[in-house]
């Protein structure tokens, strides 16, 4: 259910994006235009100027994306999406010029595999899922269903991915689980006509599909590492290759240039320059991420790769050198933070690693990697010389912010991985918790990290803590259902707030005599610092649970975000919503608003970075 607030339409405006689905088929495209690249993020279609750091965004899908294609004229984009098992999966077509929904097409059952244009624009086709198995012809003009038909024969496996022809409307390819097909179009009868591509013994299944610009003949690439050339007129295989060196992990994107070479990408992350008969690789890049989408920006001269890591690259094609123009996190994001006093970069942190980023221009300037462990929090020493973190093996590590190297990492500092991270201001100590409830004291000197004091009192894992500026008390929220304030000088508790939900996260008013708390109850809670009684509780949220939050420099106004995917702005005093911002496709992990109050920047489940503007500047 959405917030009542939507309907008063007082929207939170939203400025840019960092995030990209890399695992979505042929999911990045150059738009004809040579001007913008269309990609999915989530339930998003974003639009995005090559040169500029301009973002369109198309909202409409009720879940994730799952493929999308963009017609020849570029007059048309149409998205699929996947849905819960037994509900339809829609297929929205758009106007790219007006940036708008034009049509709503639903058929298929739980995911729409693939989507192709015919060269035309006159006709779409998409093709279903496992749980769906069928192809649908559709209208472009009318926006209406011609016909359906089963996209493979019951001893087949599911197709994956479907293609026009170059240069005919009536007849498309599609290709999967050992199932290849050519289909005619009867118009008149509004009926498909399959034929069974001969492929003798050979058992393949096809990952992608690339016609020959005279669609004499067209190629399949396939999971084996190898590609098939049939030919269209008699349906029957003409060649397979290479017979040796089969591409690594599988054929994952396959692209016919002008003239005559291929660019192939492969699953462990290859792109190679190949000619045929034999796809020798003349060129070759190693890239991150398995290779997913090759498009090709006007007739070639440059293309766009984008990876299974969430990379996107730009390439010439007489150098064949790739050039990094996007990242992004392709695990969910677990934190987000800013150094201390300046909006012009932040942090988040993932599985794997820590990335800083530059607030404006998107530019990822620093890439801190830890292999097979997760990052749970980050956080900024006051004096902006180090970046502390805490990871799920139970270690607290502290990089430099400038070139990432290891400062120094304190061993065991929680048995059950270290959940939650704060420092003080003086930059002399740390205060750590984790999943085994504890809290800890750490001093940490120029050559040595020494534990002051362990602190047990929560039952269950640490999941925030805050730390007052006099550095004497912080307060810590844990999903035990307490919220506790310990004096950090002698080492006991002072108050307890106790509620029945898993707190997530934890403020100070920034005069310091009120704390407010959410967690799974979805009820926010404002507290008295002195005796910790309850003050009020507001409803949160209609559904899922809050999970981050952060309040201004000024206490006026505080954010929150959690499972419903939606950014709220709230007046502290009033404890109304005044904004909404609508945008995230997962559930939002942290938000922050900026120090200098510009910005609020909030961080999902799905490895989006979303910024918006603060709707109250200092």
């Amino acid at each position: 259910m959405a917030s009542p607030i939507q309907d008063d339409g007082i929207q939170l405006e939203l400025e840019s994006v960092i995030g990209f689905n890399g695992h979505v088929p042929s999911g990045l495209i150059s738009h004809p235009d040579r001007e913008h690249l269309i990609y999915p993020l989530g339930c998003t279609v974003i639009i995005q100027s090559v040169n500029r750091h301009k973002q369109h965004f198309l909202h409409g899908h009720t879940n994730n994306v799952s493929c999308v294609a963009v017609s020849k004229s570029g007059k048309y984009l149409a998205s699929g999406q996947v849905t819960y098992m037994g509900f339809k999966a829609d297929i929205f077509l758009w106007d790219y010029a007006k940036r708008e929904s034009c049509a709503k097409l639903s058929l298929h059952k739980v995911k729409v595999e693939a989507l192709a244009f015919s060269p035309n624009d006159r006709f779409l086709v998409s093709l279903g899922g496992q749980d769906d198995g069928s192809v649908v012809l559709w209208n472009v003009a009318t926006r209406e269903a011609i016909c359906g038909s089963p996209a493979s024969s019951l001893s087949a496996g599911h197709a994956l991915t479907v293609t026009f022809t170059s240069n005919c409307d009536d007849v498309f390819i599609t290709g999967g689980n050992g199932t290849l097909r050519v289909w005619e179009v009867d118009l008149p009868n509004r009926k498909m006509r399959p034929t069974e591509c001969q492929m003798g013994q050979l058992k393949r299944v096809v990952t992608c599909l690339a016609v020959a610009e005279d669609d004499s003949c067209f190629y399949c690439g396939t999971s084996s590492g190898d590609i098939l050339k049939v030919n269209t007129k008699n349906k029957l295989l003409n060649s397979c290759g290479p017979q040796k060196e089969r591409f690594s992990l599988g054929v994952t994107s396959l692209t016919l240039l002008k003239t005559g070479e291929f660019i192939i990408g492969s699953g462990d992350g290859k792109l190679s320059l190949c000619k045929a008969p034999n796809y020798k690789a003349v060129k070759s890049v190693n890239l991150q991420g398995a290779v997913n989408s090759i498009t090709l920006r006007g007739q070639g001269h440059q293309f766009f790769v984008g990876t299974g890591q969430s990379q996107i690259y730009r390439f010439n094609y007489p150098e064949f050198k790739e050039e990094i123009i996007a990242t992004c996190h392709s695990e969910a994001i677990n934190d987000i933070v800013f150094p201390f006093g300046t909006s012009e970069l932040f942090a988040t942190c993932s599985k794997n690693d820590i990335r800083v980023w530059h607030t404006t221009s998107h530019k990822e300037l620093l890439r801190i990697t830890v292999p097979n462990v997760t990052c749970n929090a980050i956080q900024f020493m006051r004096d902006g010389k180090s970046i502390l973190s805490a990871w799920n093996d139970g270690k607290i590590r502290a990089f430099t912010p400038e070139s990432g190297r290891l400062m120094y990492q304190i061993e065991n500092a929680h048995s059950m991985g270290v959940t939650a991270v704060a420092t003080t201001s003086d930059c002399k100590r740390i205060v750590s918790g984790g999943g085994d409830g504890r809290v800890r004291v750490w001093e940490i000197g120029r050559e040595s990290q020494r534990m002051v004091e362990s602190m047990k009192e929560h039952k269950s894992a640490v999941s925030c803590i805050k730390l007052k500026s006099d550095n004497r008390e912080c307060v810590t929220a844990s999903s035990d259902g307490t919220c506790i304030i310990w004096d950090i000088e002698r080492f006991i508790r002072k108050q307890m707030v106790l509620s029945n939900t898993l707190f997530r996260c934890v403020c100070y008013h920034p005069e310091e005599f009120q704390i407010i708390t959410s967690g799974t109850d979805r009820k926010i809670g404002y507290w008295e610092v002195f005796d910790g009684s309850a003050i009020r509780g507001l409803d949160g949220s209609m559904s899922g649970a809050i999970n981050g939050m952060d309040i201004s420099d000024s206490g006026s106004h505080f954010v929150t975000g959690g499972d419903d995917k939606l950014v709220k702005v709230w007046d502290y005093n009033e404890g109304e919503v005044t904004q909404v911002g609508i945008g995230h496709s997962g559930s939002i992990s942290r938000l922050k608003i900026c120090p200098l109050s510009k910005y609020i920047i909030s961080v999902s489940t799905d490895g989006a970075i979303l910024r918006w503007k603060y709707p109250y500047p200092v």
